[in-house]
């Protein structure tokens, strides 16, 4: 016994199975929620350089631009497209960290009005987050500081650190990515 298919059954199977399958194959190349919303922090960046004024390099990369070391030998991070930078020093004989708020200039300390709380190192590798709190320079108050400090055990050892300064002041999200460069470390 032969079967004959006609034009008609032929053209039937491969709709039912044809379109069902486009349908999964759609589904799961295009996915089926609603895009991730944008992070409310601003602009993060990313900044390599070597701490504590020792470094091999004059330079470091941020997207888009470039910063000098700090004033005071360390990490410069942007904060708000060049609204604000953040100095991101450590001491490890003390096991703490040191951030200073620089203006747009990426030097002049510029006081802040920090929400309380809000100021937060969070390290990679080590993965530990290090809450900063105000250490107000001469002539500044805990309200309106440009420097902030934290401890912890894991700021001891020394090794290049990368992770992320973040805040708000006066209730605007800010954030920025740093890591430090390798560099000699003998004379730590």
């Amino acid at each position: 016994m032969t079967r004959s298919f006609s034009l008609n059954s032929v053209s039937l199977a491969f709709a039912l199975f044809a379109f069902p399958a486009l349908g999964i194959v759609t589904i799961l190349t295009t996915g089926c929620g609603t895009p991730a919303p944008a992070p409310a922090t601003s602009q993060p960046a990313t900044a390599v350089v070597a701490h504590d004024g020792h470094d091999d390099h004059d330079r470091h990369q941020v997207e888009g631009h470039d910063h000098a070391p700090g004033p005071h030998g360390g990490t410069i991070v942007d904060w708000g497209g060049g609204t604000y930078h953040v100095e991101f020093t450590v001491d490890h004989e003390k096991r703490e960290t040191v951030a200073y708020i620089l203006g747009a200039d990426e030097k002049t300390p510029t006081p802040v009005k920090a929400d309380e709380g809000s100021l937060l190192l969070t390290l990679t590798e080590p993965a530990i987050q290090v809450p900063l709190t105000a250490r107000p320079l001469p002539g500044e108050t805990a309200s309106a500081c440009s420097c902030f400090a934290g401890q912890h055990e894991s700021l001891g050892p020394v090794r290049e650190f990368a992770g992320t300064i973040s805040g708000a002041i006066d209730g605007t999200p800010y954030a920025g990515d740093f890591s430090e460069e390798p560099h000699d470390h003998g004379n730590e």
